[in-house]
């Protein structure tokens, strides 16, 4: 599926931050139409799937807690629900 202006932000934002060596942005929101915090023109539910060495040594909140922070703007107004899945590089 092609990402949106929204989809393509957050992918920009998590490359700039993080130098990661894989990373998805999905577009779940048609799986969730009709549910709290969705938008009727999309881009309100995305899963994030990212690996990047920053993420060394840290446990999954403080993974989670990184990436929100880059993605604070979006998250507070306009992604109602971000699922991530956060890991460092296998060595």
């Amino acid at each position: 599926m092609n990402l949106g202006l929204v989809g393509k932000t957050l992918e920009t934002k998590l490359f700039e931050a993080f130098a990661p060596v894989s990373l998805q942005v999905i577009d779940e929101s048609s799986q969730h139409k009709g549910h709290a915090g969705a938008r009727p023109d999309g881009e309100s539910h995305f899963r994030v799937k990212i690996v990047a060495a920053a993420f060394q040594g840290k446990t999954r909140v403080e993974q989670h807690r990184m990436v929100n922070a880059v993605l604070a703007v979006e998250l507070k107004e306009r992604v109602h629900a971000l699922a991530i899945e956060a890991s460092a590089p296998k060595t």
